[in-house]
């Protein structure tokens, strides 16, 4: 380094050094604590010919949730350029506007799919669980859609914000009461309660917080107790029947001994003091049980009424003759002895008997084009006019049944609520999204 060089080098260390002190007796407001003497030594600091820390000056402190703008590696120059810019791809409120773009096309379901159905015998209707657009729809127990018709017009319907119905899977009336109850499943840990006759965008009469992932409910009438399974938790979860807000369950029966493989319908034999449930065979690898994940077959497990805890099931209906695939609600008809199974992976209605076990086959099968049945979930037996309902996720509609049909019968009744023709998406809170550019298709998981 030259001498002319490292002579103004110097200056501008010693010059630096005096900036820095004085602004530091400036903002200390107190010149007699100055060190003056320590000053002058450091900004007399010499040049060593590397590079030296003269300052440190923090970063302004940042508002709370503030963070740098980050933009996707997989994000094109011509989209970053054009949002920064102002351009076709930015909106007019803005550096945020690039979160307004609109679609270029949207897919989805514009019309009711049926989760789950409940008759309601002394109103003589029939109330219909849209998972779809969130809502419940009550037609007349006769309505039947004529064939030409685009659909049939519900006589009441509960849709709204304010009801807090969300994914709503699970639904039962009180026979007496006629009251509603309805089960939220994937999005709002929430049961809600409504009054017959219902309907528009109101606010329920009751609700209570329940587990996540609760999806069928049934009720022991005479001990005022309703049941819930669990699907997370592979659990079934009693409460009061008239339970409400932060209220915990009476009992549990959960553990590993259970059997409880992503439980999802469940119906009560009260006349045998037993608890029907229907299992999907995930397993779910649920820490707290101590089991690995795991996939097996389809199964109903049947339990004392009064169970609690981690209990063994009194037998479980499993196999390939049961035909069980992605079973549903379920039904109990007391009288005949009978449980109905909605089957959903399988277009049918499953009849065993209520004592069966192991590999038993059903004792009726309703199932086949004639019958309508397209991914039925819901079911539900009206013995008092001998007739058994269904509802179909997977084409718009209720169908309804001589109670003791077999094989592929046509519905004595259909309510549709959409154009025979259309396809139901059976989008419902999808997780994820891909493109097969092979074959130029959108694949959409559930």
């Amino acid at each position: 380094m030259s001498d002319k060089r490292r002579f103004g080098w110097l200056c501008s260390a010693i010059l630096i050094g005096l900036v820095a002190a004085a602004a530091w007796v400036l903002l200390s407001g107190d010149a007699a604590r100055v060190n003056w003497d320590r000053a002058a030594r450091a900004a007399l600091r010499q040049p060593t010919g590397e590079a030296q820390l003269v300052s440190i000056a923090p970063f302004p402190a940042m508002q709370d949730g503030e963070m740098c703008e980050w933009m996707p590696a997989s994000a094109s120059m011509t989209l970053a350029f054009s949002l920064q810019a102002g351009g076709p791809a930015a909106s007019n409120e803005g550096s945020s506007a690039g979160m307004n773009l609109p679609p270029v096309r949207v897919i989805r379901d514009t019309y009711a799919t049926y989760s789950a159905i409940a008759v309601d015998l002394n109103s003589n209707e029939v109330l219909l669980q849209d998972e779809n657009l969130f809502g419940i729809k009550v037609f007349d127990r006769l309505a039947d859609t004529p064939p030409a018709a685009q659909f049939s017009e519900p006589k009441r319907q509960l849709v709204g914000h304010n009801t807090k119905l969300e994914f709503n899977c699970g639904l039962y009336v009180d026979p007496k009461t006629g009251d509603i109850y309805s089960v939220n499943n994937d999005t709002t840990d929430l049961l809600v309660v409504f009054p017959r006759g219902a309907a528009g965008d109101i606010r329920p009469a009751r609700e209570l917080e329940t587990p996540h992932g609760t999806y069928g409910i049934a009720v022991d009438e005479d001990a005022s107790e309703m049941y819930m399974t669990v699907e997370h938790a592979n659990s079934i979860v009693v409460y009061r029947k008239m339970a409400e807000g932060a209220e915990k369950p009476l009992r549990e029966i959960v553990g590993g001994d259970t059997q409880l493989e992503d439980p999802h319908g469940i119906a009560i034999d009260a006349k045998n003091q037993w608890i029907f449930v229907a299992n999907h065979g995930n397993v779910g690898g649920r820490e707290t049980l101590g089991i690995s994940s795991r996939f097996d077959p389809p199964s109903i497990t049947v339990y004392p009424l009064k169970g609690n805890g981690n209990i063994a099931p009194l037998r479980i209906i499993e196999g390939s003759n049961t035909r069980l695939n992605w079973p549903a609600a379920l039904a109990i008809d007391e009288g005949r002895g009978e449980l109905y199974v909605a089957n959903d992976a399988d277009d049918s209605i499953l009849v065993f008997r209520v004592t069966d076990t192991g590999n038993a086959a059903p004792t009726r099968v309703i199932r086949g084009p004639k019958t309508q049945l397209k991914n039925p979930t819901g079911v539900f037996v009206d013995t008092k006019n001998s007739e058994v309902w269904a509802s179909n996720m997977g084409n718009h509609r209720a169908t309804v049944y001589d109670l003791q049909a077999n094989g592929d019968v046509a519905p004595k009744r259909v309510i549709r609520s959409a154009p025979a023709e259309k396809v139901a998406l059976a989008i419902g809170n999808p997780g994820a999204v891909g493109y097969d550019s092979m074959r130029e298709e959108i694949l959409v998981p559930n």
